[in-house]
């Protein structure tokens, strides 16, 4: 007796896997996403294989003590690892478009393909929501939603990894809203002022390391800007003669025709535009707009739960619905350096910039 197969593709666990695998794809943060600590966006499947609503992520400081040479005794003098630990909890995140049918009852795969082009946009749109709320993340909390006393305390803790403007010394250390009050109209994103921030990741304690990449000339070091709209502009205009002079000039290659991604100093410079404006709350009113240096463990992507997707039929079979559904959860990666894992909470791979950048006008 011969049995009629499902045609590849058909099936509604193969097209979950495949509109998963496409709407992670398709985000502008997909490259700098990775399973190991080397990645700006370490992802976490641990619980697609077990329970729980927690993911735990690990880092290590590196070794501080300076070894010993010669004849002295390593018995003693040796170095314990300093690890800290922070949890990532998951939830439902759900969402469904409802259609109608006139002349047929539409089967589960063409229900799917229907709405496959909304749900797959508003899926890449809040994950990409989700990511840039995280790299501005008050120890948890909305960048909107801290209160003072809160960013006031992160600032203390991160004074090492956050910039006002274009020097050190206009941040206060223990007062986010007086830090900011300072920044002139004039303190704008530039090559200088993204400069002195590398270097202050770079000597921050513990240090944001840069993400290794292997390149044909052997392994490089970057780290990632991601710049607000009119930061990026003013980048772009404090770089156009270094593009014009020191860049392929064909148009498929320069940033000066095709907008692209900005090359400076071991940096890569990306336009995110998502990035929201804090007003004019910089000396004379100058508005401010936050940009972020980003190295190895920014941030963490948990998945409990890859995309799936469910179906609806109601109203007497005439109203078809069809929805997705996924359990995961994403934050800013902090780990804490005092004495236990919660205290004195540092954001492990992101430095915040502050920087004047008006509208156009």
């Amino acid at each position: 007796m011969a049995v009629t197969s499902a045609a590849t593709g058909l099936t509604p666990q193969q097209w979950d896997s495949k509109f998963f695998t496409e709407y992670v794809s398709a985000s502008r943060f997909n490259k700098y996403m990775g399973k190991n600590e080397n990645a700006m966006i370490q992802v976490k499947t641990d619980l697609t294989v077990k329970p729980g609503n927690k993911v735990t992520y690990a880092a290590v400081r590196s070794l501080a003590n300076a070894g010993v040479t010669g004849n002295t005794t390593l018995k003693g003098n040796e170095e314990s690892l300093d690890s800290r630990s922070m949890a990532i909890t998951v939830d439902v995140l759900r969402h469904a478009v409802t259609m109608t049918a006139w002349e047929e009852q539409k089967s589960a795969i063409a229900l799917r393909d229907a709405a496959r082009t909304q749900l797959k946009t508003w899926a890449m749109d809040t994950l990409r929501n989700d990511l840039v709320a995280a790299m501005g993340n008050i120890n948890g909390v909305a960048h909107a939603s801290a209160t003072e006393a809160q960013k006031d305390a992160w600032l203390v803790d991160n004074a090492d990894r956050t910039m006002f403007g274009d020097t050190l010394d206009n941040n206060d250390g223990a007062d986010h809203s007086a830090s900011l009050g300072v920044i002139a109209s004039t303190e704008i994103f530039d090559t200088g002022q993204a400069s002195i921030a590398k270097r202050f990741a770079s000597q921050a304690n513990p240090r944001i390391k840069p993400i290794r990449v292997e390149g044909s000339e052997g392994e490089q070091e970057w780290y990632i800007w991601w710049a607000n709209t009119y930061s990026f502009r003013d980048m772009q205009a404090s770089l156009a003669q270094t593009n014009r002079e020191a860049r392929p000039r064909d148009v498929m290659s320069n940033p000066l025709f095709n907008s692209g991604d900005l090359l400076w100093d071991g940096m890569i410079i990306k336009e995110l535009p998502e990035i929201a404006s804090l007003g004019a709350v910089g000396a004379s009113s100058a508005v401010i707009r936050p940009n972020y240096l980003c190295g190895a463990q920014a941030l963490g992507l948990a998945w409990a739960q890859r995309t799936k997707t469910t179906v609806d039929v109601d109203d007497f079979d005439f109203q078809h619905g069809v929805g997705i559904q996924e359990i995961r959860g994403v934050d800013k990666l902090v780990f804490g350096s005092g004495a236990t894992d919660t205290a004195d909470l540092k954001d492990n791979g992101i430095l915040t910039l502050y920087s004047a950048s008006a509208a156009d006008t």
